[in-house]
């Protein structure tokens, strides 16, 4: 089992950067897909950013060339690098995890494990 605690999330202006964590009490290394997926209100959840269990990384286009996803398996820590931000990248972001395998995609949902949230908000 796998508890994930998000944060550095934040109010920034278009333009900066932010890093969010994802901390995890379970090994990094054994979790076989780890993703970041954000939601606004009034809209659906969305798949940002995935890692497999090898380090091989996914993006949604609209964050390619600006997000990049990592993860330290020496400190089961995900994250999530994010420059240039956008007004429209405002939401709430989660890190999800599962030990299943498959297909290690943005659109994939049947996470097991789940972080509270951390507020992301960028301004002009």
């Amino acid at each position: 089992q796998a508890q994930l605690v998000e944060s550095g999330g934040g109010s920034v202006q278009a333009g900066e950067s932010l890093r969010l964590s994802c901390a995890s009490n379970a090994a990094t290394y054994s979790l076989y897909c780890m993703i970041w997926l954000r939601q606004a209100p009034g809209q659906d959840r969305e798949g940002v950013a995935v890692i497999d269990r090898d380090g091989v990384s996914r993006y949604t286009d609209s964050v390619k060339g600006r997000f990049t996803i990592s993860k330290d398996n020496a400190k089961n820590t995900l994250y999530l690098q994010m420059d240039n931000l956008k007004t429209e990248d405002s939401a709430m972001y989660y890190c999800a995890a599962t030990y299943r395998r498959g297909a290690c995609y943005v659109d994939r949902r049947d996470f097991a494990y789940w972080g509270q949230g951390t507020q992301v908000t960028v301004s002009s």
